[in-house]
């Protein structure tokens, strides 16, 4: 194991990576081999299958970035989800029935997210507010505004065929019969400015050091409420972001939804080496950590389980991951 760990290349990528690439190969290739045994004529080693597990991470992992800057603090926001369709449903409901320009709806999808972020980031950083009521409560107004605005009605934005259905090619753009996955580009794209803003820059760097010691940090002469809310400004706009991407997958959207998102996406981060108790991140982690929780829904789903299965073995995962951080900090310690 020391040998594995003193490996060059398995230094650069990071041995926790390794191993999490690892555990997601495995994974393919079990449900690959499962599959066909437990459903008659299913097949999961396909590009089409592929491409399906990749449309449900992209907007996922517009989630999983956005919340890793916030668990990095030390904190937590479980309003992202909500907050995802609370942008969506707005900004659908002003195209389909208002007859607003797209580009405009698309923006103000981000707009919303980053709304959200800068309330939650002002009330946990400068009211005092523990992070954990604050996003509760913002999770509630989310889902109320949405409900509200649209009048509890669903809404359902253009088909790729239609005249505005173009912003879908943001998730996948046809040549010929074949699905290009341009999401993947973009959120490879982002993962990659996140990860440079995260560490290697002044604002990365404090939004870290809060989550280790935060008081060490006040006392040296920063300023940590300004960099606290930068983290929960940077999670908003993604889960703003993140609200393209959905309605590019899926046409339509309900009022009252996103709670399960919160789960999966802060379970992304924690499986990708992020720590709870903040002062550790990897946005490499975290993005490996939403494809692997992507695939583990496509294989279920391969197989004909329900959904509900997958939130089982993702909250036992979440559990062992947490439970081994904190033994880890503890023998630190």
């Amino acid at each position: 194991m020391e040998k594995i760990k003193q490996n060059a290349i398995v230094k650069k990528i990071g041995f926790n990576r390794v191993v999490l690439l690892c555990v997601m190969v495995l994974l393919y290739l079990l449900f690959a081999l499962i599959t066909p045994m437990v459903k008659a004529n299913a097949n999961f080693v396909s590009f089409a299958r592929i491409v399906s597990l990749l449309k449900y991470a992209y907007f996922m992992g517009f989630l999983s970035l956005g919340v890793t800057f916030v668990i990095a603090t030390g904190g937590i926001d479980f309003s992202i989800g909500p907050v995802m369709f609370c942008g969506a449903l707005i900004s659908g409901y002003l195209l389909t029935s208002k007859g607003w320009p797209l580009i405009i709806c698309l923006i103000l999808c981000i707009l919303v997210g980053t709304a959200f972020g800068v309330l939650n980031g002002v009330l946990v950083s400068y009211a005092g507010l523990p992070s954990f009521i604050t996003s509760m409560a913002s999770m509630m107004l989310a889902k109320g505004i949405g409900s509200v605005f649209t009048k509890t009605q669903s809404v359902s934005w253009p088909q790729a065929g239609d005249a505005n259905g173009w912003f879908r090619n943001l998730v996948g753009m046809k040549v010929g019969t074949t699905e290009i996955p341009t999401g993947l580009f973009i959120l490879i794209i982002a993962a990659a400015v996140c990860a440079v803003i995260l560490n290697k820059t002044m604002a990365g760097r404090y939004i870290l050091c809060i989550g280790s010691n935060r008081e060490a940090v006040r006392l040296s002469g920063v300023n940590t409420k300004r960099w606290e809310t930068l983290a929960y400004i940077i999670c908003g706009t993604l889960a703003g972001i993140a609200a393209i991407f959905y309605v590019a997958k899926n046409t339509t959207v309900l009022p009252g939804l996103g709670d399960t998102f919160n789960n999966e996406a802060i379970a992304g981060c924690v499986m990708g080496g992020t720590s709870m108790t903040g002062g550790v991140a990897s946005i490499g982690g975290t993005l490996i950590g939403v494809l692997i929780i992507a695939l583990l829904q496509e294989g279920i789903m391969a197989m004909g389980f329900q959904i509900n299965y997958q939130y089982i073995i993702t909250g036992l995962i979440v559990l062992t991951v947490v439970y081994a951080d904190l033994r880890s900090r503890s023998r630190r310690n």
